[in-house]
């Protein structure tokens, strides 16, 4: 008899189906009770999905990403966020409505065979979308279970058609200031810049966001393309991307160039190496007054593991 196991990140995928959005008031304010720090949550405030693409969601579920815990409420995500670029709180809808997605362009250009610039639209159409549910786990230690839509970066790559050279892919966020009052603060390393390996960017979990909860991903979420790494903290999934490069060396990330002791390179998810100010051994789930143990890699090491042999002596781990 043929027994198939399934990975430990696993289950049916009518376990996962998300709970009801619409709450009344009263649910959604008990819901919020669990939150780190006691903070507030505002009401429902999603930015208006671009007119161009709208025609492409929702997408198909891809059917092999399910979860181990309830899909986040919608208004929760909607509304608990961290965005630098408008401001250090939690609170970030409104001001985020301040940035213009449309147009938007996205330059692709260093190592590779022809650099180009091509309109969001025009790229997200060029892309296989799809929706995918995901753990996301921030650094601050709290977390939620979210549908993203998007396509795999590894299909990026493939049109950027990198160069033997290239070792890393650097992406960036806009730079705005007279719009992103964050950028203002010049103790920052603006603009917001990320980077992966192209053996990570090119793994199959690694998601260019596009939409979220089957509709355009709105401003607060990093309109109108983000990146998704579910096994590394959140703090590596730039938002509101409109440049990427492929390189030769290793990019300076903005909190590691802020600071490196406390947010590395790496900074894949590990319950048994500390923050130097807080535990990372367990996690809040946004909006319930539940605390789970975080898993290696967030659950996802099956699939992300091997990419680490050999670094032992790296500091992967932020």
């Amino acid at each position: 008899m043929l027994i198939k196991s399934r990975p430990g990140w696993e289950i049916p995928e009518s376990e996962a189906t998300p709970e009801t959005v619409f709450l009344d008031r009263r649910r959604f304010i008990a819901a919020g009770a669990g939150l780190i720090a006691g903070s507030a949550l505002p009401e429902l405030a999603f930015a208006q999905g671009p007119e161009p693409t709208l025609d492409l969601y929702p997408a198909k579920r891809n059917a092999a990403y399910t979860l181990d815990r309830p899909v986040t409420e919608e208004e929760l995500a909607a509304n608990y966020n961290n965005f630098y670029e408008f401001g250090t709180s939690k609170d970030v809808v409104a001001s985020a409505k301040r940035l213009s997605t449309r147009p938007w362009t996205v330059t692709i250009d260093g190592l590779v065979e022809k650099p180009i610039e091509i309109g969001i639209d025009e790229l997200i159409r060029k892309m296989p979308l799809e929706e995918r549910l995901y753990r996301f786990r921030c650094v601050e230690a709290w977390s939620m279970a979210v549908p993203w839509t998007g396509f795999p970066l590894k299909k990026l790559v493939e049109l950027a058609k990198p160069l033997s050279g290239a070792k890393y892919v650097q992406m960036q966020t806009f730079m705005n200031p007279r719009v992103a009052p964050g950028q203002s603060q010049r103790w920052y390393p603006w603009p917001y810049t990320e980077g992966l390996t192209i053996a990570e960017a090119t793994n199959e979990l690694t998601l260019m966001v596009t939409g979220i909860y089957g509709k355009p991903v709105p401003n607060q979420h990093g309109a109108p393309m983000r990146l998704i790494v579910p096994w590394k903290y959140g703090f590596k999934s730039v938002k509101s991307i409109n440049k990427i490069s492929f390189v030769a060396e290793r990019p300076k990330t903005f909190w590691e160039g802020l600071q490196a002791s406390e947010y590395g390179f790496w900074a894949n998810v590990n319950p048994e190496v500390s923050h130097p100010r807080w535990s990372q051994a367990s996690e809040q789930v946004l909006g319930s007054r539940e605390r789970r143990p975080t898993l290696l890699f967030n659950g996802y090491g099956e699939q992300v593991a091997e990419l680490y042999k050999g670094l032992e002596k790296e500091r992967l781990w932020a």
